[in-house]
């Protein structure tokens, strides 16, 4: 990718569910207060021209632009290893690292929901506008990223406009809280105890937050795991000898333990439902195997009770359309990468076409001026006449110039054939000023809000 005299290259770091362990994205997860500090760092980073920086609970995302690609990828790397006290190789080997048109094709589909744990759900979209409006207002965005990642949100919103990719449940969890959902007209009011701290509580969890609700709350044999799992998802976490209480003020439960016996049992269930102070029915949603709920539970009044073989079905079928919905947005996504990388390799004639235009606006006056002085007695409809005429004959001289250069700008000899033009016109020093100019401002935004920063 050039621009003008400089190569840029966009690199993409993922730590995700893929390639890293639940462990391993929370010791590589950053703080909320963090992000502004470390986004600055990160842009401070030997080669690194512009920087997004996306942190959740289920990945860390780093997008940089680079004028070098092995430098680029290397130091920000090391940016994670330094910011999180790891082992540089600890880092290279949790950390796919994607480059140029796989770097860009990674960001469109981590914006539309196909990278997800649950495909096609629609909260990371909002998590990266939050990410790439943070950038922006801190400055550590330019000219590329803010263009591509306006793309990536733009093609994400229409994915999940026209397609029905996020309107089908595809896994158990996903199912256990759309079904859930069709139960309760207001879910978001809903009081949800999720049993367990494994992957399917997360998933559940997950599932539970991008639909809205957060009145959460985690119960495990292992508090620490509880608290934990609870914290990331902004839940509370109680002590699993008060299960019993919990069913009592619980409208949905999602049950997935590793436990070899019964968690749940159909007195507790019954004790539970006595004491519950609401008329609405209980909701049990059992996703684990061996079952976590005892059957007996299912025939006790103002209960609804689910299990893995009840949802299975669902699931399978809605995987499948949701798969062929993704289809449908990797076309999207092709369409608009097209359009970008043609956007791109305009950048670089950019400034060759704005020195034309200035040079030709700078003969244009000084010409005009000698006019002037050699007819003094000109009235102003004939200063008029004469200057429009001699601009025209200008835009005239430039249009054939100009479309060349437009149509250069894709070419794999681009830059020399650019050179060439400059060379022709003799506009090196008004391009390379135009470029100068540019990267001044850039640098002026961005040192203005390290001093903002720096003062509060």
């Amino acid at each position: 990718m050039d621009w003008g005299a400089i190569r840029m290259h966009v690199i993409a770091l993922s730590l995700n569910y893929r390639k890293a362990s639940v462990e391993e994205r929370e010791l590589m997860a950053f703080e909320d207060e963090e992000v502004i500090t470390a986004l600055h760092r990160l842009r401070e980073q030997k080669s690194i021209l512009e920087a997004v920086l996306l942190s959740t609970c289920n990945r860390t995302e780093l997008y940089v632009v680079s004028d070098q690609v092995h430098t680029g990828k290397y130091y920000s790397q090391k940016f994670l290893s330094d910011w999180f006290g790891l082992e540089f190789d600890k880092v290279k080997s949790i950390t796919d690292v994607k480059v140029a048109d796989e770097a860009i094709h990674h960001l469109y589909r981590v914006t539309a929901g196909l990278e997800s744990m649950v495909l096609g759900e629609t909260q990371i979209l909002g998590q990266i506008r939050g990410a790439f409006f943070t950038a922006q207002q801190e400055h550590t965005t330019g000219t590329v990223f803010n263009k591509l990642f306006k793309e990536a949100i733009t093609v994400a919103k229409r994915g999940h406009n026209e397609t029905d990719i996020s309107k089908n449940a595809i896994s158990i969890s996903y199912s256990a809280v759309e079904l859930a959902k069709k139960i309760f007209s207001n879910i978001n009011d809903s009081k949800v105890l999720v049993v367990g701290a494994g992957e399917m509580a997360e998933q559940s969890l997950l599932n539970l937050t991008s639909n809205g609700i957060n009145k959460l709350t985690v119960i495990n044999r292992s508090e620490d795991k509880a608290q934990a799992l609870a914290q990331r998802f902004g839940g509370e976490s109680v002590p699993f000898d008060t299960l019993e209480e919990q069913l009592a003020d619980a409208d949905i439960v999602i049950s997935s333990t590793a436990a070899r016996n019964h968690v749940i049992t159909e007195d507790m269930v019954s004790n539970a439902l006595a004491e519950r102070k609401t008329r609405e029915p209980l909701v049990l949603m059992d996703i684990a195997l061996p079952r976590d709920i005892a059957p007996g539970v299912s025939s006790l009044d103002d209960v609804y009770m689910y299990n893995v073989d009840d949802l299975q079905g669902l699931v399978d079928a809605n995987l499948s359309t949701r798969k062929e919905e993704a289809l449908k947005i990797e076309a999207m996504i092709a369409e608009s990468m097209d359009s970008f990388e043609e956007w791109v390799s305009m950048l670089g004639v950019v400034p060759v076409i704005q020195a034309l235009r200035s040079k030709a606006l700078n003969i244009h006056e000084d010409t005009f001026q000698s006019v002037e002085r050699k007819m003094p007695d000109m009235t102003d409809r004939e200063r008029t006449i004469i200057s429009k005429h001699m601009k025209s004959i200008i835009n005239q001289m430039l249009k054939d110039p100009i479309i060349y250069t437009k149509e250069i700008a894709g070419s794999r000899k681009a830059d020399v054939k650019l050179d060439e033009i400059q060379q022709l016109f003799g506009i090196e020093d008004e391009v390379n000023e135009i470029r100068q100019q540019d990267k001044a401002k850039n640098q002026e935004r961005l040192c203005a809000r390290k001093q903002e920063l720096a003062l509060d």
